[in-house]
């Protein structure tokens, strides 16, 4: 089960996220979205969790928790499309 999370603390480290999802089951990946240019957080990233019941347990009982000061925002991640991507010069944008 792939999740966003959403509302994280910018000091919050991929190492923070693993563990807090861990009390829940085996987290087989985590990672925090950062700004490219800055290389600081941007506020969320994905948990990923073999398990789907382990996956809702701990969507369950994260979502709207504190953690570090912000109330935490954890759904199912949906697919990325190719529509998601902003495009920069030579898209089908007409301006």
């Amino acid at each position: 089960m792939n999740m966003y999370v959403s509302n994280l603390s910018f000091h919050t480290t991929v190492e923070d996220l693993r563990e807090l999802f861990s009390k829940f089951g085996e987290v087989s990946s985590a990672k925090i979205i950062s700004d490219k240019l800055t290389n600081r957080s941007r506020g969320f990233g994905f948990v990923e969790m073999p398990s789907e019941e382990e996956g809702q347990e701990a969507m369950k009982q994260l979502n709207s928790k504190e953690i570090q000061g912000r109330p935490l925002s954890v759904t199912i991640a949906r697919e990325k499309s190719n529509s998601d991507r902003s495009s920069f010069g030579g898209g089908n944008k007409r301006w």
